[in-house]
């Protein structure tokens, strides 16, 4: 069973619906999520990966949202970690849901040529991105956590992001000195956890409502920059 904290178990049942159960809830937060990836189109077609894939035994289902997205089934055997595709940069372990903010990104046949990501680290949007701009034009990958920079150079690097500068400043920072310098910003801001439960079982083992609420302020901050 994952560790919901008391807190956050008595704010869920307060804000809860009355037609939904918190049982249903609680059992809902103990499912794993879908193992998914996301091909690295800086380094190889989607078509191609597929097919080296399948041969290899991988059952891979699309992700509808995401050309390059797909889901691992059939097989809990597959170490993503240790796969010699994943330390060559052909692939990304990404949630298929983290794959969104930079589809709606570039949405509409947009084509932002100088793109901001300001809270960036591990670095799963930050290589989207990347991809999806095709290593051209200038990608800032901005990072506030001095421990999670390491983490996301090596991951910029792995991927092949090469037209991708990595930053280390607090994101509110922007606002002042790069006002209206970029044509599209990404911002995926510090968050409560409460949505990660299902990929970190301890994301909410010490959970309190005052710390979501300052992490707000946090975010509207960012937001405003």
């Amino acid at each position: 069973m994952i560790p919901l904290h008391p807190n956050f178990i008595r704010h869920i049942e307060n804000e809860l619906p009355a037609h939904l159960s918190l049982t249903d809830f609680i059992d809902y937060c103990n499912q794993p999520l879908r193992k998914s990836i996301r091909v690295n189109t800086l380094k190889i077609a989607t078509p191609k990966f597929v097919d080296i894939m399948t041969q290899a035994g991988w059952q891979l289902t699309s992700i509808p949202w995401c050309n390059d997205g797909f889901w691992i089934e059939g097989n809990d055997d597959i170490q993503l970690g240790n796969a010699i595709e994943h330390i060559q940069g052909l692939f990304y372990i990404q949630e298929a849901s983290s794959m969104l903010p930079p589809i709606a990104l570039f949405a509409d046949n947009t084509h932002p040529e100088i793109v901001l990501d300001v809270a960036s680290a591990p670095g799963s949007k930050t290589t989207q991105i990347a991809a999806l701009m095709n290593n051209s034009g200038l990608l800032v990958a901005n990072e506030y956590s001095a421990s999670r920079v390491k983490v996301l150079h090596a991951n910029i690097s792995r991927m092949g992001a090469s037209h991708t500068a990595l930053t280390h400043f607090d994101g509110r920072v922007f606002g002042e000195y790069l006002f209206e310098s970029f044509d599209a910003i990404l911002l995926d801001a510090p968050c409560g956890g409460e949505g990660t439960v299902r990929k970190d079982p301890l994301a909410l083992k010490h959970w309190d409502i005052e710390d979501v609420k300052a992490i707000a302020e946090t975010q509207k901050d960012l937001i405003e920059s």
